[in-house]
């Protein structure tokens, strides 16, 4: 089976190498491809160094249209699944093997590496605790099923998954949306427990006043948008 690692970064050159390196020393066989999300720093060329394949997006489109273009590329070319790891290196590479072992044993079309899913040593911020949660509540309530990491980007699709997101995904925080998507359109979502680091390096692009934003825009999406849309015949 070929599997490809989805890395979309904006300026993260201060640690997208190490990222990259990271997945190469894992215990399991990934091609690396690195979406370059317009950056105006030195991502690229540090991803280059790596030795990562690298997709420059002219401009900045954001998480969603970045971790897209990824999956448009694994489905063009025939991967049978691809997992998203972030640039600023708060996925951790050794549980690559733990995603990719579940989803497997296709019980799942996707697989979430989760903080809370038990109990762990990682400690969000309190503003991002509320949001953590407040989306668990929501997504568990519109899934008629418990989700308790609805905001982590780590995560495995099959070929499957991959058929419904290349036609259809949120561009704006879309790890919530998409999980609600991919469930009442008939996809199983699963959880497992990770570890993760905190950010290695540079400054989130996300701030209080963007993550208020997102969460009142990605509620009036779950509430009020289509899940069929995008659904392939």
């Amino acid at each position: 089976m070929k599997y490809l690692a989805i890395i979309p970064a904006y300026n993260e050159g201060a640690n997208i190498y190490n990222v990259v390196k990271n997945i190469k020393n894992s215990n399991f066989e990934f091609d690396i491809v690195v979406i370059n999300d317009g950056s105006q720093d030195n991502t690229y060329s540090e991803a280059k160094r790596a030795g990562a394949k690298v997709i420059n997006l002219s401009n900045n489109l954001g998480i969603g249209g970045a971790v897209q273009t990824g999956y448009l590329y694994a489905y063009n070319n025939n991967y049978d699944a691809a997992i998203q790891i972030d640039g600023d290196g708060q996925h951790d590479s050794k549980e690559l093997n733990k995603l990719v072992e579940e989803l497997k044993k296709n019980e799942a079309d996707i697989v979430i590496g989760s903080r809370f899913v038990e109990k762990s040593e990682y400690r969000p911020s309190l503003f991002r605790n509320i949001g953590i949660k407040y989306f668990s509540m929501i997504v568990s309530f519109l899934c008629k099923m418990p989700y308790y990491d609805t905001t982590s980007g780590y995560r495995i699709v099959n070929r499957k998954a991959l058929e419904y997101f290349i036609n259809y995904y949120p561009q704006d925080y879309p790890e919530v949306e998409t999980i609600v998507y991919a469930v009442k359109n008939g996809l199983k979502v699963k959880e497992i427990m990770v570890n993760m680091n905190q950010r290695q390096g540079g400054k989130s692009s996300i701030t209080p006043l963007k993550s208020l934003y997102y969460m009142v825009k990605v509620t009036l999406a779950l509430i009020i948008n289509p899940t069929s849309k995008g659904v392939l015949s």
